[in-house]
């Protein structure tokens, strides 16, 4: 009864090296402008249908207006506009991505909404398929770009959330809006 059972020995697997591991990152792509942009869904806590957006006086002219997401104020950037360019239009497609950024105080974090032309896919992009931001040629501040994805034989633009939602920036802006239009008046 106490004897040994002898067992076959078996070559153990082989795990693969740290070298090896290809680290992806998920992506949330869409289109603004008709151009495909993308922002990694982890800071992304939820996309829905433009609706019911109240506008806001003395914002800077990005800013399209506030929503009320389950009781809390969110507000709402038109990326485009953002990016020096004519607003979006709205249409079927148009969503709200509801996106967690840090803040300048002590590492809170805040829920901010961007205005895109319409979501596409999640995408899984190898770190060896994402190239450096370019610093010329591109039709938005180099320092919103995090990289450019190869996807399929086309680019993906990965945008730097919290340099492109910046509260500091938007901050001063609507500071410079308000003077701006308490001048006017």
């Amino acid at each position: 009864m106490n004897a040994l059972a002898k067992t076959e020995s078996r070559p153990l697997a082989r795990v693969p090296l740290a070298a090896e591991v290809v680290e992806k990152k998920q992506y949330l792509t869409f289109v603004l402008g008709g151009e495909m942009f993308s922002i990694g869904i982890l800071c992304i806590k939820e996309i829905i249908w433009y609706a019911n957006l109240t506008e806001v006086p003395m914002m800077p002219a990005c800013i399209r207006g506030v929503i009320n997401l389950r009781g809390a104020v969110v507000p709402v950037m038109d990326l485009s506009s953002r990016f020096g360019k004519p607003a979006s239009p709205v249409s079927k497609s148009t969503c709200i991505v509801i996106i967690e950024v840090d803040t300048p105080l002590d590492g809170e974090r805040q829920n901010m909404g961007v205005v895109v032309d319409a979501v596409q896919e999640v995408l899984e992009i190898p770190a060896s398929e994402i190239e450096p931001a370019p610093s010329f040629g591109t039709r938005i501040r180099s320092d919103f770009i995090e990289g450019i994805g190869k996807v399929n034989g086309k680019f993906v633009i990965l945008l730097n959330v919290n340099q492109v939602l910046s509260a500091e920036e938007i901050s001063s802006m609507g500071q410079v809006a308000a003077t701006t239009e308490l001048a006017a008046t």
